[in-house]
């Protein structure tokens, strides 16, 4: 059987309700830790029904109707997960996406019964790990939420948010939490969600050359496969960002047919250890990370 509803005259989606309970018996014997999943949306049935559906399925569920409560419930226990809504009432949920990646940190999936292309953009722009549009199979949207969790785990340590609290390169300074990026004469220069994740992938791997597949999988960037020319785009902004020469770029250089590296000393700040031109580090998961020397195919 489905239970169906709709929210604010959108179209309905279902969320399958079996009957079935919560796994029980050796299975959750060994669990030591639920994953604990906020879910932020105006509607009362939307957040009861995904409550039940993520229970069932081994979680534990908080719920928020709104910005104020969905603070409020952020101090009150650390999510590893936030479901949010885009259309809810005063504060937005792109804007409250904002604000949870440049504070917690925690992942976000945006879920919404708009599915314009634009606000998938923008909503990926402003860190969202992930984008999902009503209706929707419930199956789906919780395969995403392990795929969201998986990626975060298994961040290499030095691009874990915890494993430095600053970075200096090239007389800039990135604060990992504020995510503020300083510039050398002490200018603030704004970032946006996906500035500091592709920054961040870069400062993780200096003076080693990363393809493009290599940096959405470190941006941890979902269904990017198609449009992976859009890091040209991105890496472009990033350089405006650093006040980088488009022609002849210093700190994020071009490697013809490879794709891109950071050419500058990084000192980690924060940590015991610290990442530097030696360039010591995991490699993708993909396929190795080559170190960078200056070859005749490499650009600027």
């Amino acid at each position: 059987m489905y239970r169906s509803l709709a929210n604010r005259g959108a179209v309905n989606y279902r969320l399958q309700n079996s009957g079935t309970k919560r796994a029980a018996g050796p299975y959750m014997s060994l669990m030591t830790k639920q994953d604990h999943i906020l879910v932020v949306d105006d509607d009362a049935e939307t957040r009861q029904l995904l409550r039940e559906y993520f229970e069932k399925n081994g979680y534990r569920v908080s719920a928020a109707a709104e910005g104020r409560a969905m603070r409020t419930a952020m101090n009150a226990a650390h999510p590893d997960l936030v479901l949010l809504d885009v259309m809810l009432p005063g504060e937005d949920g792109l804007s409250l996406c904002r604000d949870l990646r440049a504070g917690a940190g925690v992942p976000v999936i945006m879920v919404t019964a708009r599915g314009e292309e634009t606000d998938r953009i923008v909503g990926l722009e402003l860190g969202a790990d992930d984008y999902l549009s009503k209706p929707f199979n419930p199956r789906e949207l919780l395969a995403r939420v392990k795929s969201v969790l998986r990626r975060a785990r298994a961040l290499p340590e030095n691009l874990r948010p915890e494993a430095a609290s600053a970075f200096r390169f090239a007389g800039w300074t990135l604060e990992v939490a504020t995510r503020n990026l300083t510039a050398p004469d002490g200018v603030v220069v704004p970032l946006s969600g996906t500035d500091f994740k592709l920054l961040r992938a870069f400062l993780g791997h200096p003076n080693l050359v990363l393809t493009r597949e290599q940096l959405l999988d470190l941006m941890l960037a979902r269904d990017a496969a198609p449009f992976d020319r859009a890091i040209d785009v991105q890496v472009s902004r990033l350089r405006q960002r650093l006040r980088e020469d488009a022609k002849e770029p210093r700190i994020i250089k071009t490697v013809r047919g490879e794709g891109y590296v950071l050419a500058a000393r990084v000192e980690a700040l924060g940590t015991d250890s610290q990442s530097s031109s030696s360039g010591a580090n995991a490699p993708s998961s993909r396929e190795s990370i080559r170190r960078h020397q200056p070859v005749s195919g490499s650009s600027s």
